[in-house]
């Protein structure tokens, strides 16, 4: 029946009318924020289509309509600035590769602005990036017992396994060019190690409905790769990743992952960067040293 066209601040998204419904077929542009219309010329807005915003690096954020019913495949594929994406909390039918390459997609929101629990848009990303299990991407379900159920059953999965877990099969079927650092094993193996460290902190950070014994687990494993220790990828993904971000200071102080023994490499590391959160921790290492200096009077 047609196609349609609507301008945007910085581009412009093109429409399919098909069936007395719209579908979105592209869009050209720069815009860092973007809403698509519940309805074009009164039809309503029901699917994305395939590649529609396929490498869209501009874009950030973008709103889909509460009249959506699916998405198409690769739809947002390497969106690689895509953060936040809002559609409806209901079963959606998903095709394959929507987020592919979305790697800085954080959230995933309910467009119905319901009472959902503010860790669930985090987790349901997470099913599609850092968990890497897009068989948990289900909108309807996402906070739910059972949902989260899987889902730690899933990160426990991730957490257990070897850190050389699926190198000589990615050798063996050449994926990674030869020659490469990502053909080391030990490069390979610190990559993992990172996305472990990553998992650990987005589960703690938000973390409804997480079982004491999983906690305790990713607390382990944090700690156990913390500066000073045999590997050290939970300080450098807090100092590389998320230099100047406090909460991640924070957890570390309170997990126990500064000590009198590590803090002054740690100082290192940090040089002249990082100002805020360097004097953070001198003043945790400050007061730690008077506490214990204060417990050594008392017994005394």
């Amino acid at each position: 029946m047609g196609t349609r066209k609507q301008d945007t601040p910085r581009g412009s998204l093109q429409f399919e009318i098909v069936s007395d419904t719209a579908v979105v077929t592209g869009y050209e542009g720069r815009d860092a924020s973007l809403v698509i219309p519940e309805s074009v010329d009164g039809y309503p807005v029901v699917w994305i289509g395939k590649k529609a915003f396929l490498s869209r690096k501009t874009l950030r954020e973008i709103r889909l309509p509460e009249s959506l019913a699916g998405i198409g495949d690769w739809a947002f594929a390497y969106c690689t600035g895509l953060a936040v994406v809002t559609l409806p909390y209901r079963r959606l039918e998903v095709g394959q590769g929507i987020f592919k390459e979305c790697t800085a997609l954080s959230q995933i929101r309910d467009c119905l602005d319901g009472e959902e629990n503010g860790d669930v848009p985090f987790l349901l990303a997470a099913t599609v990036g850092t968990l890497d299990a897009f068989y948990l991407f289900d909108p309807e379900n996402a906070g739910k017992e059972n949902w989260i159920g899987s889902f730690d059953a899933r990160v426990a999965a991730r957490m257990a396994l070897a850190d050389n877990e699926g190198f000589s099969k990615m050798l063996l079927c050449g994926e990674e060019d030869c020659g490469s650092r990502d053909t080391d094993v030990g490069y390979y193996m610190e990559q993992k190690r990172r996305g472990k460290v990553r998992l650990a902190l987005l589960r703690l950070f938000h973390d409804y409905g997480l079982k004491e014994e999983l906690r305790e687990t990713l607390v382990r494993y944090l700690l156990a790769h913390g500066k000073g220790c045999e590997s050290e990828e939970t300080w450098q993904v807090i100092l590389e990743e998320h230099g100047d971000e406090k909460p991640y200071y924070e957890l570390l102080t309170e997990l126990g992952g500064v000590t009198g023994e590590n803090f002054p490499a740690m100082m290192e590391d940090m040089g002249e960067r990082h100002a805020e959160m360097k004097a953070y921790l001198m003043r945790y290492h400050d007061g730690q040293r008077k506490t214990e200096d204060a417990f050594a009077q008392f017994a005394l």
